[in-house]
């Protein structure tokens, strides 16, 4: 029966193509603009395109990496397997002791809605590897004798509903999931969490188009900030469904009380903390159909109480006319993010460079793994970059870290998403394509 599906999804993904004039999901109208023009504090933002009915589609088929294969490192550094064999590891959080729980996790059941547009998206998801069931499980990685590689995976964690996102605060350790935050008690050692969770808060959840849920801890430790995508591209599922969603909210630890911190922003992910200044930052996905080039997904800092635009107008205030009714009044609060990434590069994994032991010029700015386009081509993404800041701001052009996760042919050995400071000061990078958790250091 399965088979029988994915015959029958394909026949019409190729009948559409065919028959549609306009909705070749294949076709490649090139980019508009230089790739290095929509980068950094002022990207040039081309004309959108008209709207199509089939996005177009480039999907680097997941194939996992060969015996032996691994990422490139920039000059300077190396990359090594720090941990294998894992499940769909999407995010990494190190503990104080040094130990790094790593969430194996994914969509939670199918996504609801989206019709045709829906049935493509979700076969196009697949075979990206996203397709997988989620094991809905945190392991805990130990490296016990420093050399660089984790001895031992045990469960940390399990039952868990998609988890995402996890912070401890004190002796207690905090995880997202897609429709909640709960909470352990945890003890510095521990190989697995034995008592029950506790729920602190509900998170929007329904639909779930974007489903990732990520926490990080106030300095203070009073507050969590929360990551909440949209429950679509451009509110296409009405904007009743997307109550709370497309924000960063603020959840009082000791109450478990929310409020919106930042809203109008599509799809965040990943936040850190700058450590010059204290400032709140994220990396968020941007909207897709408009082009090869449009819309740059951005780092940004997070002002609270700010407006970022979604649904209605992108990067500042650019309008978009497919969202109707039209909102100017909303478009005329919309901040500028601070930094382009590129479009569709689905900016995922943040993290401060304080505390690495790598060498200049990767000290003083953020990583960013970039978990790869799926509709733009040529393919964008598909790496692992560090933007470096000067006196708390982005100071220069991104520079790439890793990459070579896409083979000459067009398939993705692995993917990159969530990024993580070691407790020894080597960058961590989940691969959720690749099974693996990698490694990078100095080049010896």
């Amino acid at each position: 029966m399965a088979a029988f599906k994915g015959r029958r999804l394909g026949f019409l993904m190729a009948l559409l193509t065919l028959a549609l004039p306009g909705c070749d999901t294949t076709m490649n109208r090139g980019p508009e603009v230089s790739p290095a023009s929509s980068l950094g504090p002022s990207p040039v933002l081309p004309p959108p395109e008209a709207p199509r009915l089939i996005p177009t589609v480039q999907v680097a088929a997941a194939q996992g990496w060969p015996a032996g294969g691994k990422p490139a490192a920039a000059p300077g550094l190396a990359v090594s397997a720090f941990a294998i064999g894992l499940t769909h590891p999407r995010w990494l959080y190190v503990l104080p002791d040094g130990d790094v729980l790593v969430a194996e996790t994914n969509t939670p059941g199918k996504e609801k809605g989206g019709g045709l547009r829906g049935m493509v998206m979700r076969a196009t998801q697949a075979k990206a590897g996203a397709g997988v069931p989620s094991p809905d499980r945190i392991r805990l990685l130990r490296d016990a004798d420093g050399d660089g590689r984790a001895e031992t995976a045990t469960v940390f964690a399990g039952q868990l509903s998609s988890p995402f996102g996890m912070a401890l605060i004190g002796t207690t350790l905090y995880v997202a999931n897609a429709d909640s935050v709960v909470s352990f008690p945890y003890q510095p050692g521990q190989t697995s969490l034995t008592r029950p969770a506790k729920l602190l808060t509900g998170l929007p959840a329904g639909i779930n188009h974007h489903w990732t849920k990520n926490i990080l801890a106030s300095r203070d430790g009073r507050y969590l900030y929360v990551t909440v995508g949209s429950n679509s591209n451009i509110g296409e599922n009405g904007l009743d469904q997307e109550e709370g969603r497309a924000a960063i909210w603020q959840i009082e630890v000791a109450t478990g009380a929310k409020r919106p911190y930042a809203t109008g922003l599509r799809n965040p992910n990943g936040l850190a903390w700058e450590p010059a200044t204290g400032v709140l930052w994220a990396v968020v996905n941007e909207r897709d159909e408009l082009g090869n080039d449009l819309v740059p997904d951005f780092l940004t800092s997070v002002r609270e109480g700010a407006f970022y635009g979604w649904p209605y107008s992108y990067y500042g205030q650019h309008v978009d006319t497919r969202v109707k009714p039209e909102d100017p009044v909303a478009v005329a609060k919309a901040v500028v993010p601070d930094y382009a990434l590129g479009a569709h590069v689905a900016a995922l994994g943040l993290t401060s460079a304080a505390g690495a032991k790598l060498p200049a010029p990767w000290s003083e700015g953020m990583f960013i793994g970039e978990h790869g386009s799926w509709n733009r081509k040529p393919a964008a993404g598909y790496r692992v970059v560090f933007v470096p800041f000067a006196n708390g701001r982005p100071a220069g052009m991104p520079a790439t870290v890793l990459d070579g996760f896409i083979s000459a042919d067009g398939k993705a050995f692995g993917r990159p998403v969530g990024v993580a400071m070691a407790a020894d000061g080597a960058l961590l990078v989940a691969d959720d394509v690749g099974n693996t958790v990698w490694r990078v250091s100095i080049a010896r």
